[in-house]
Formats: C-alpha cells, structure tokens, sequence
C-alpha cells in the first residue's frame, strides 16, 4: 500500500491542489490575490492558486505529524529570512491567518479534526491523501 511518505512531496501536493480545486468548502477568500504570505516576504505570490497548494501543503504536514500541529508551529515552518537592507538578516514567521483560514476550511471538508494539541487527520483526510499518493506513484 502507498502512503504519503513514499511518494514525492512536490507532486502529492500538485495533485492534491488540483483535487481541493474541485472541492466546494476550500475557496480562496477575496483578500488572497493582495496578501503576502508573511512579514519576511517582499511581494505577494506570483501564482494565482497559490491557496490551494498551501491548503494542500498543510494537509500533507497535518498527515505526517505524529502529536498532532498547531497554527505557531506551521508559522514557523512556512516563514523564512526577512531581508533588511545592509542589516543582518533576521529569521520572521509566516502569517497565521493563511493557515487558520486553511484549517478552518480543510475541516469544514472533513479533512481535519481539532484536537487540545492542534489538528489531527482524520480516516476521511487519510483516505484522500493516500489515494492520490497512489495516483502519484503509478503515474511515475
């Protein structure tokens, strides 16, 4: 059986993001097209479904995790260098209402579940994400 963990990560989220595409509960909001990422980042994103890759993206680092994760910890992972001119650069977190928006959606779908210790994946999220790893590794 193929999981998420045997197949590539860029093209599972491809997949993935072509998938929640077609889903009614994940909608890119009106704000997305003029928002940056995060305080490190000089411009907003170039590609125009950048939305559903991330919402994929946080999908599969739900799957993987093994306690469960939380919005502080996905801020930390999807952040990066902010670039001060003639300063030293400093490391900034990404911004946390992508991701909560993205929970928020990804459990309306019935993806994720809330658990004390952050989100969790639940047999529904699973069964997706290991189907289009199978997808994935047949079309290799």
């Amino acid at each position: 059986m193929v999981t998420v963990f045997d197949v590539e990560p860029n093209k599972l989220i491809e997949e993935a993001s072509e998938e929640l595409k077609k889903l009614d509960a994940i909608v890119s909001p009106e704000w997305a097209p003029f928002v940056k990422t995060g305080s490190h980042n000089e411009r907003v994103p170039e590609n125009p479904d950048w939305w559903y890759i991330r919402a994929a993206s946080i999908l599969r680092k739900v799957y993987i995790s093994k306690n469960g994760v939380g919005v502080d910890r996905l801020k930390t992972v999807y952040g990066g260098r902010k670039n001060k001119g003639y300063k030293p650069e400093k490391r900034r977190d990404a911004g946390g209402n992508i991701i909560r928006k993205c929970f928020q959606q990804l459990e309306t779908a019935g993806f994720i579940t809330k658990v004390p210790k952050g989100r969790w994946i639940t047999p529904k999220g699973q069964k997706f994400l290991d189907n289009l790893a199978y997808r994935v590794h047949t079309a290799k």
